[in-house]
C-alpha cells in the first residue's frame, strides 16, 4: 500500500493542471513544490491555442477569463520576426487569453484543491528511487526530512528538471545564444502613439511598430495610447538566474544598445527575461517516472510552452488512472509518450521555423521573411499556420488501417439535441468521462457500447452537422474511433469493439 497514488513534482501550471485532471479521474495526487510560496515573478502573460478549448471542455474557461487581464485581443501573433495575422478569419484556429502566469496558477491551484488534491509548498524532493511496483521519494519539508511512496511520479519541475536527471532521461537539444527581454509599461506623456501604431519620440523621431533590426539585435514594439509592449533580442551567452527579476533599467539599457537611443518608458506592468532552448526528452517515461511540460520539452519561441505542457497532462491523467485502477489495456500508458512526443515534435517544428526566420540578418533572410509575409496573406496558409502554432492540427496516429479522417483528432464541439434538451460535446466533457456518442440512432453500435457501460457514458443525440454516425471520445476529448456514414453495420460494430478494447480494456462481462 502506497501513501498516495501519484506524486507530482512542481506546482506550476503543468503540475497543477495534472493534479486537477487526476482528481477528476478519482486518483489521489500529492503535489510537492520546493518554493514556499507561489511565484509572483512575471513569466507567461497568457494562454492560447488548443488548451483554451480543453479548459472550455472542462468547464473552467470562464474562471480563467474572470482572472484575466482583459478581453481577448485580436488574433495577431509574432512569428519569427513577422506577424501571423488571423484577424480576417471568422473562426481563427489560434487565439490567446491575456492572463499572468500567477493568475493561471491561482485558478488551477484553487480548482485542484476544491477537488481534493494535496498540494504542499516548501517541500523539496531530494531523492527518488523506484522498483516494479512503487516510487519512493525523499523530501525535505518545513518540519524536516520525510519519505513518501506512490504508484507513479510525474516530473513537472521545469526545464532544469531534477526528476528528469534522477531518472537518467536524456534531454538533447541546443540553447540559443541570445537573451530576450520583454516589457509591458505604461505609455509616458512624452511619447505620442500615432494612428498607425508607430511612436513619435522627442529627440529621436519615429520608431516603427513591429520588428526593427539593427546590427546589435532586434527590437519589437506594439503600442497603444495607454500601453507599450516591448521586446529586445540580443546575441549574448550570459547565464541569468531565472529567479532574479529583471529591472526597468536593464530593459532600458538593452533598448539603448539595440536602437542606439534612449526610449522613455512609463511605469512597468510586466518585466521578464528569458533564454530560448530547443530540447525534447528522449522519452517521457522511465518505468514509474514520467515527465510533462517543460521537463519534457523546451521550445525556441514564445506562446507554445504552456499550451503544450497543460495539454500533456490531459493526455496523461486518464491513462495513469486506468493503470492505477487496474483496468488499463496493455500498452495504454505507453501511448502517452507516443502521442505527446509526437505533439512536442510538431511544436518544435514550428518554433524552429521561427528561429530560422528570426535570426537571419542577411538579404536572403529578409527575402525569406518577405515571401513568408506574402504567403500568410492567403487564408488557407494563415489558417494552416494558426492551427500549427496553436496545436489545433494535432491528430494522434491511430492504430489500424482505414481509420475515419477524424480518428485521433480533437472532438468538434457539436450542438447536440437529446431527449433531455440541447447540450454540446464541450458540456459532456466536463466530467472527463469517455463518451460513446450516437448521432444516427444506431442500436447496433449502442449494443456494442453497452458492454463497456461501466467505463463510458453512452449518449444518443442529433446534430445539425453530422460528420460521422457515431464517435468514441476519450477523456482528453480526442476521438478514439468514428463510424463512417453508410459504413456496413458489421464492419462498424467490429471496429467499435476493437477500439473500446484498445482504449478501455475488457468488456463488462469479462471484467467481472
Amino acid at each position: 500500500m502506497t501513501d498516495t497514488d501519484v506524486i507530482i513534482v512542481g506546482a506550476g501550471p503543468t503540475g497543477l493542471m495534472l493534479a486537477g485532471e487526476l482528481r477528476l479521474a478519482g486518483v489521489r495526487p500529492l503535489v510537492l513544490e520546493r518554493q514556499p510560496q507561489p511565484r509572483e515573478i512575471p513569466k507567461a502573460s497568457g494562454i492560447g491555442g488548443r488548451i483554451l478549448d480543453v479548459l472550455r471542455y472542462r468547464g473552467l474557461l470562464e474562471r480563467f477569463e474572470a482572472a484575466g487581464s482583459g478581453p481577448y485581443p485580436p488574433p495577431r501573433f509574432p512569428f519569427g520576426g513577422v506577424y501571423l495575422d488571423l484577424t480576417q478569419l471568422a473562426d481563427p484556429p489560434m487565439r490567446a487569453l491575456p492572463i499572468a502566469q500567477a493568475g493561471i496558477e491561482r485558478v488551477l491551484d484553487e480548482h485542484a484543491r476544491e477537488l481534493g488534491a494535496d498540494i504542499r509548498r516548501g517541500h523539496e524532493v531530494v531523492g527518488v528511487s523506484q522498483d516494479v511496483a512503487v516510487v519512493t521519494v525523499d523530501v525535505h519539508g518545513p518540519d524536516g526530512p520525510y519519505r513518501v511512496t506512490a504508484r507513479y511520479l510525474v516530473g513537472c519541475d521545469g526545464g532544469r528538471s531534477r526528476i528528469r536527471d534522477m531518472a537518467g532521461i536524456a534531454f538533447p537539444g541546443t540553447t540559443l545564444p541570445e537573451v530576450n527581454r520583454l516589457g509591458q509599461v505604461t505609455t509616458p506623456d512624452s511619447v505620442t502613439v500615432l494612428g498607425d501604431g508607430h511612436l513619435d519620440v522627442p529627440g529621436i523621431g519615429r520608431i516603427a511598430a513591429g520588428f526593427t533590426r539593427t546590427d546589435r539585435g532586434m527590437f519589437a514594439l506594439h503600442a497603444t495610447p495607454e500601453m507599450l509592449f516591448l521586446q529586445t533580442t540580443e546575441d549574448e551567452t550570459t547565464e541569468y538566474d531565472n529567479d532574479e527579476p529583471m529591472t526597468l533599467t536593464e530593459l532600458q539599457d538593452s533598448i539603448r544598445r539595440v536602437l542606439g537611443a534612449d526610449l522613455p518608458l512609463g511605469e512597468p506592468m510586466r518585466l521578464s527575461r528569458y533564454v530560448f532552448q530547443d530540447r525534447q526528452a528522449e522519452r517521457y517515461r522511465d518505468g514509474r517516472i514520467l515527465l510533462a511540460g517543460d521537463a519534457a520539452h523546451l521550445f525556441p519561441a514564445t506562446g507554445t510552452a504552456l499550451n503544450a505542457g497543460m495539454t500533456d497532462t490531459v493526455n496523461l491523467a486518464w491513462k495513469l488512472a486506468a493503470d492505477i485502477d487496474g483496468w488499463a489495456p496493455e500498452g495504454l500508458l505507453d501511448t502517452y509518450h507516443h502521442e505527446r512526443h509526437f505533439a512536442g515534435a510538431r511544436a518544435r517544428l514550428q518554433t524552429r521555423a521561427q528561429v530560422a526566420l528570426r535570426r537571419g540578418d542577411d538579404p536572403a533572410a529578409e527575402a525569406l521573411r518577405e515571401v513568408f509575409r506574402e504567403l500568410l496573406a492567403d487564408e488557407p496558409a494563415s489558417r494552416r499556420m494558426g492551427a500549427l502554432v496553436g496545436g489545433a492540427d494535432i491528430r494522434y496516429p491511430a492504430p489500424g488501417p482505414d481509420q475515419h479522417a477524424l480518428t485521433g483528432a480533437f472532438a468538434p464541439d457539436l450542438t447536440l439535441h437529446t431527449d433531455r434538451g440541447i447540450t454540446s460535446v464541450a458540456e459532456l466533457m466536463h466530467t472527463a468521462r469517455p463518451i460513446f456518442l450516437d448521432l444516427a440512432d444506431r442500436p447496433d453500435l449502442r449494443e456494442v457500447a453497452q458492454d463497456w457501460q461501466h467505463r463510458i457514458d453512452i449518449v444518443t443525440a442529433k446534430a445539425d452537422d453530422r460528420p460521422a454516425d457515431a464517435f468514441l471520445i476519450r477523456p482528453d476529448a480526442h476521438i478514439a474511433w468514428a463510424a463512417t456514414i453508410d459504413e456496413p453495420a458489421d464492419t462498424a460494430a467490429l471496429a467499435l469493439r476493437e477500439a473500446l478494447s484498445t482504449w478501455f480494456g475488457a468488456p463488462l462481462e469479462a471484467a467481472m
